[in-house]
């Protein structure tokens, strides 16, 4: 697929010219019925300060920072206290999943990333008091809250025994190549086995057999230095600083302060497998997966059995990794897959391709110790400082830099794989980020989908064949390639790709975190969004707009899929007026909505 052909052609015309140019569109489409995936009427863009959704439909809160975990949880109030922030549901949710128990009974788990300290705190994060950063702390990790089925709809149920709130300070066990290494000791911790908490949690991940995958993002931004510390390049590539992105943990609990606790930075940035079942459970890092700033975990089980895991380094210029189980996933036998993610080995990739095209062939590196140079000349002592500092280890084999690769989601028929590359102001701008085949736009203000179809079907393959499914674009502020691909026009445009997720009948879900200025390049898109994909015609309708400075994040279904669950993350952030989702003077809260259809239909049928 050219350049050329990959371009805006004429409406409907443009858009079969461009799939039809794919060799992997192509094998897309022969994999899949000629049922129509999408039923819905797309609806515009909207500055409005709330959720719409298409007619026919209906968006209602579910559950919001600080609502209620437990039947004793305290009110919410701005003032609250970190006691009653850790009996409430914590803030800015992201990833999700919904978790079945019976027809009228399921556990939702869902990431809360991280806090805007403009709301959480009256003083607005000035002066933090000891209190302070331990509501922080409470009000990051992972909210787990049971539903029920009440007049037909979902809604929480406090009363759940397997409520539980997984904070910043939740002792959990480390795992697999990682454990115990020198560089994870610390004076609380000196056998580098138990680590307090899991922060920044962005997307997610659900294995076949239970559990939750949290995903440790932006992990730096929580580390200060008290003095003056000499932090080598190991700290820089992973981006801690001295001073840390203003939420101040580090002045009162010195686990923050890399000065006091120069190894605890290496604790984080881990996948984090949680079983939502048994609420004395004590979660699980899982270093086989790599430390780097983890988007989601997009899961699926190989023809052989094996368990294969593909994640995104969100941070521009970094990479894609694929982990691959050492052992096999057996069906029906709970206990023996518990420990899947802790062996295993993990790849980076390489894509390849001629210039000027929009596709091509690509190939899974892998990192272990003693091969493609991962060896103690080249600064790698061992596995498990291939997995601590895994940056590194895929800059040394030669992996390709990517445009922020955020969640990677999995097709329903197992054989395509889909990434959002968000943007990247850097790419063709800094040395390090040159154009590639598959980030070809410069600063690439807007983003794209990259997909690719693993050799033969085998996710164990070491070749892959990939294309760029849509590059977003503005068609009414530009020409050329950043108009965006041929299925962009002026009724769906969007910049940022981020949330990503297949339902299953194949429909690919696509939300948004970018620019919402709604001017200049970003003219006419309005506030973030969701939208809706046929992988097979490329079509793409906008479902959801959301409140004024959101970002739309996180994504599951009821098993019948007639309920949707969504969230809608830092509406007003830095202080923009919004009032999501109570109205009035209230001041805005993180929300997970529950979309339903007025007929009682599928979801995007």
């Amino acid at each position: 697929m050219n350049r050329r052909n990959f371009l805006r052609g004429a409406g409907a015309a443009g858009t079969v010219a461009f799939f039809a140019a794919s060799p992997l569109a192509k094998a897309v489409a022969g994999s899949m019925d000629n049922s129509k995936l999408m039923g819905f009427k797309a609806i515009p863009a909207s500055v409005a300060d709330t959720v719409v959704v298409p007619e026919g439909y209906v968006a209602e809160p579910l559950i919001s920072w600080g609502d209620a975990l437990f039947a004793n949880s305290p009110k919410f109030s701005q003032s609250n206290d970190s006691k009653a922030q850790e009996m409430q549901y914590g803030d800015n949710t992201d990833g999700m999943t919904f978790f079945p128990l019976s027809n009228d009974r399921a556990v939702l788990v869902a990431n809360n990333e991280y806090t805007n300290n403009e709301y959480l705190y009256p003083h607005q994060g000035k002066n933090i008091s000891a209190d302070d950063v331990r509501k922080g702390q409470a009000a990051h990790g992972v909210s787990i809250v049971e539903l029920m089925k009440k007049d037909g709809s979902w809604v929480v149920n406090v009363n759940g025994r397997l409520n539980r709130k997984i904070t910043a300070y939740t002792p959990m066990e480390m795992t697999g190549p990682a454990r115990g290494h020198d560089l994870l000791k610390t004076k609380a911790d000196p056998t580098g086995t138990e680590i307090l908490g899991t922060y920044n949690n962005c997307a997610n991940g659900q294995t076949p057999w239970g559990t939750y995958l949290a995903c440790e993002e932006n992990f730096n931004g929580y580390f200060a230095a008290s003095k003056d510390v000499d932090l080598g390049g190991t700290y820089k590539r992973y981006g801690v600083r001295a001073k840390d992105w203003s939420y101040d943990w580090w002045k009162h609990d010195e686990r923050f302060d890399v000065a006091k606790t120069p190894n605890e930075p290496h604790r984080f940035g881990w996948v984090v497998e949680i079983d939502p079942m048994n609420p004395n459970s004590k979660p699980k890092k899982r270093s086989a997966l790599g430390r780097f700033k983890h988007e989601n975990a997009a899961l699926t089980i190989n023809t052989d059995g094996h368990v294969v895991v593909y994640l995104g380094d969100d941070e521009r210029g970094e990479h894609l990794y694929k982990f691959v189980s050492k052992n096999k996933y057996k069906p029906g036998t709970h206990a023996s897959n518990l420990d899947l993610l802790e062996e295993g080995t993990l790849f980076v990739a390489k894509f390849d391709g001629k210039e000027g095209e929009m596709g091509g062939k690509g190939q899974w590196v892998e990192l272990t110790f003693g091969k493609n140079g991962l060896t103690p000349e080249n600064g790698f002592k061992s596995q498990a400082e291939i997995m601590i500092f895994a940056r590194e280890a895929a800059t040394q084999v030669g992996a390709t830099t990517m445009d922020r690769p955020e969640w990677v989601a999995v097709h329903p028929n197992n054989k395509h794989i889909f990434c959002t590359l968000t943007n990247n102001k850097y790419r063709g701008v800094r040395e390090n980020q040159p154009l590639n085949v598959a980030n070809p736009r410069e600063k690439n203000p807007y983003g794209h989908i990259v997909r690719w179809a693993p050799k033969g079907g085998d996710h164990s393959s070491s070749e892959f064949e990939w294309d760029i499914f849509v590059m977003a674009g503005n068609p009414e502020v530009h020409e050329g390639l950043m108009a965006g691909s041929a299925n962009i026009n002026k009724d769906n445009m969007f910049n940022s790709p981020d949330g990503i997720g297949f339902d299953a009948a194949g429909r690919l879900w696509i939300q948004t975190d970018g620019k919402y200025s709604n001017k200049d390049n970003f003219a006419g898109m309005g506030n973030n969004q969701m939208l809706c994909a046929d992988p097979k015609t490329g079509e793409i309708r906008r479902f959801m707009t959301g409140p004024i400075a959101c970002e739309i994040t996180g994504l599951t279904f009821s098993p019948d899929h007639k309920t949707m669950f969504v969230g809608i993350q830092h509406p007003g952030e830095d202080l923009a007026p919004s009032h999501f989702p109570d109205g009035g003077n209230a001041i805005p809260r993180s929300t997970v909505m529950r979309v339903t259809r007025k007929d009682g239909g599928v979801i995007g049928a």
